[in-house]
């Protein structure tokens, strides 16, 4: 790896004097192939949504940083991710979506699994006709399980299975939004978009975890949704965001709106709160909608944005509201849009040589700092909670 351990000392500095992460961190491959297992394998990360399975029997293959993994929902309708691979010569089993109605056959020499992983047969294995054999172990050749959550309709593995329960993980993250801890409905096809941009995948958690950009990027959301009316999130971590004491939708011109959540506390009659749970997905809660996006790495410069959108309410997912779901995706579409030039545009700014990683504003650049040192202090195998607690910009707890 290009950076040693030593160089992100300054990363791990109280805000007012620290340094963000130097330009290898988001060019250099070695670092990416360190990243993998420590910022990803070695934690909780988000592959996927359980709407990529909708049904029992389906399945979905993922390619998680090169390793090449297999999501479905078995008989009894629990979410579970397998290695995608047969144990016997390590052929890939499914390369695309598809409904299992029998067992997972290999296309190889068709040994058989069963969604529960079990090995089920292995034909011709002991010659031709003969199907068992004394030295092939079905009991013990299933494929290999990937230990696998699902939350507000994420999916996340840990790679390494030594990461804490994601239960205790999440654990704060899942205390502040317990108000929304009820069943979530997709909108369907109109709730989903994708965006691809030329830039490595945390300068896009960077950019969403503070609100410091409004007026310059966002002028139109900065007309209602000003940069005084938010607030910092800051788990050190854990999460890091922002939040808006003014969220309020409009309803059209029928007074049609989307059905809140129930039970909520007076606080979200206008909070709405966008949350970059670590390593990336990007979450946003509001009264009547949830969203989740999905950061997929392609490259030390390439990442894509899977964005979807949830509702309170099955029957807001129905023909009636079509229109009020396409008209709330286009504005989100649109919002993350303004942001692409300034994340590919800081990605082209590492490039600079002197550039040391940049300073942080000790009011305003909280939120990004805490990612910064979280990054660190994987990359070191240390601790990464902060001394320093800046002062300025409100912050709710």
């Amino acid at each position: 790896m290009t950076v040693q351990v030593s160089e992100l000392d300054g990363v791990l500095r109280p805000i007012g004097q620290a340094v963000g992460l130097p330009n290898a961190a988001y060019t250099d491959a070695d670092f990416a192939a360190a990243e993998s297992k420590a910022v990803f394998q070695d934690g909780w990360a988000a592959i996927g949504f359980g709407k990529d399975v909708p049904g029992p029997g389906d399945a979905t293959p993922i390619d998680f940083l090169g390793m090449p993994l297999l999501l479905l929902r078995d008989r009894k309708g629990a979410v579970r991710v397998f290695q995608n691979v047969c144990r016997h010569r390590g052929m890939i089993l499914i390369d695309k979506p598809t409904r299992i109605k029998g067992v997972i056959r290999c296309p190889y020499h068709a040994w058989c699994y069963g969604m529960d992983g079990a090995l089920r047969t292995t034909p011709d294995v002991g010659g031709a006709g003969i199907n068992d054999h004394e030295d092939i172990d079905k009991d013990g050749l299933g494929l290999i399980e990937v230990r696998s959550t699902v939350w507000m309709d994420v999916v996340f593995v840990n790679m390494s299975g030594t990461a804490p329960d994601f239960a205790v993980a999440n654990a704060p993250l899942a205390a502040r939004w317990r108000e929304f801890d009820h069943p979530i409905y997709h909108g369907g096809p109109e709730s989903s978009f994708s965006l691809e941009l030329k830039a490595n995948w945390k300068l896009a958690v960077e950019n969403y975890c503070e609100s410091y950009h409004l007026p310059a990027v966002h002028p139109g959301l900065n007309s209602y949704s000003r940069l005084e009316d938010h607030y910092h999130l800051e788990e050190p971590g854990h999460f890091s965001g922002q939040g808006t004491l003014v969220y309020n939708p409009s309803p059209d011109a029928s007074g049609r709106s989307f059905a809140n959540f129930p039970g909520l506390s007076s606080k979200w009659d206008k909070a709405a709160e966008y949350a970059s749970l670590y390593p990336n997905v990007l979450l946003g809660v509001h009264r009547d909608h949830t969203f989740a996006i999905l950061l997929i790495p392609t490259g030390t410069d390439r990442v894509v944005e899977r964005v979807e959108l949830y509702y309170a309410d099955p029957a807001m997912t129905e023909a009636p509201y079509d229109d009020l779901r396409r008209r709330n995706a286009e504005m989100w579409r649109a919002v993350f849009l303004e942001d692409v030039f300034v994340v590919e545009g800081m990605q082209r700014g590492r490039a600079a040589p002197g550039f040391d990683g940049g300073h942080f504003s000790p009011v305003m650049d909280g939120p990004t700092h805490l990612f910064h040192r979280w990054v660190a202090a994987r990359m070191g195998g240390i601790e990464s909670t902060p001394t320093d607690v800046p002062e300025g910009i409100e912050r709710v707890a």
